[in-house]
């Protein structure tokens, strides 16, 4: 029986290591733990999970649907599954359909009145009524589209518009980095131990979580480090082997995520390339530190109150630096 690392696994399958991290925290695929070796490897039952995964989420299929369908021997709640997503299909296709009539409809109209202020042909009333109507169908294209002959129309399809431009505070900050296998649990556990222990979100009810890459994995063994921060009083000294630091705060571009859906990383920072006001005003030389990308945990004080460390509904804030740009 071949034995896979994650090195292997992640190159040979085109995944992000930490994506295998997430289907396996998921219920969805399980590693092995090889005595004498101290990380992760893969048999051939467990690689080939993870090409019925990968083969599942280009079809648009939630992870939570995946799970359903891999812990069933046979296909019934496949097929049910596959129809609920067929139905979801027709309705975004029908959506795109309604779309295009409208702007066909426009071009025609200013064709024929090009002359005339625009405002008043955006008011006439069988424009309005048909805009309107778009409120009746749901319209969601974020996901990756049906495999490779998909993927151009998926790079026009898969945009987001939730953006929002905020700015973070300078802030003394409790550090924690770890390089090795599943870094963010490592960093993650000291810093919530910390602020267990220390009282910290009593004391500081404002307190902010980030974390990034640190650094990305560049070594043949395909392992990365991660560090996290929580923002912490200036007057506050930390416990080792965290480390006081200073974050200098800044202006962001950030989109919300559900854990796991780190694809929309690109899509963000598609964003922030495309945008008439706001330029990236990251380091993209600075390959340690993420380039200046940060990962916000939301809710944090209410994860550091629940037993359980890894809430089903995690969410996360994906954080893009930028300014404006000069004119």
């Amino acid at each position: 029986m071949e034995l896979m690392t994650v090195s292997q696994v992640s190159k040979s399958l085109g995944i992000s290591t930490r994506m295998l991290r997430y289907y396996e925290q998921a219920g969805l695929v399980e590693s092995l733990r090889q005595e004498g070796y101290a990380y992760r490897i893969y048999d051939e039952k467990a690689v080939l999970r993870l090409k019925q995964i990968l083969l599942l989420r280009r079809l648009r299929i939630p992870v939570r649907q995946i799970k359903a369908i891999l812990q069933k021997e046979d296909a019934v709640e496949a097929i049910e599954i596959f129809r609920e997503n067929i139905r979801n299909l027709d309705e975004e296709m029908t959506a795109l359909s309604v779309v295009k009539e409208i702007l066909n409809h426009f071009v025609e109209e200013l064709s024929r009145t090009a002359k005339l202020p625009l405002e008043r042909i955006l008011l006439d009333d069988v424009l309005a009524d048909s805009i309107e109507s778009l409120g009746l169908i749901s319209i969601n294209f974020k996901e990756d589209q049906t495999m490779e002959k998909l993927k151009k129309a998926e790079a026009g399809l898969s945009r987001i518009e939730d953006v929002r431009i905020i700015y973070l505070p300078p802030s003394a900050v409790a550090a924690a980095h770890y390089v090795g296998d599943e870094p963010e649990f490592h960093v993650n556990e000291m810093l919530d131990r910390f602020v267990r222990e220390a009282g910290l979100h009593r004391r500081k009810p404002d307190l902010r979580h980030y974390g990034f890459n640190h650094p990305n994995p560049t070594d043949a063994t395909g392992y990365h480090g991660y560090e996290s921060w929580v923002t912490i009083p200036e007057d506050m000294e930390v416990p080792a082997p965290l480390v006081k630091k200073l974050f200098v705060g800044g202006i962001y571009a950030a989109h919300m995520i559900s854990f796991g859906s780190f694809n929309e990383w690109d899509l963000l920072l598609n964003w922030v390339n495309s945008n008439e006001k706001y330029e990236f005003a990251g380091d993209m030389l600075d390959q340690e530190h993420m380039c200046g990308l940060l990962e916000e945990h939301l809710n944090y004080i209410s994860h550091v109150e629940l037993a359980n460390t890894e809430p089903e509904e995690f969410q996360l804030d994906l954080l893009v630096p930028v300014r404006e740009r000069k004119i």
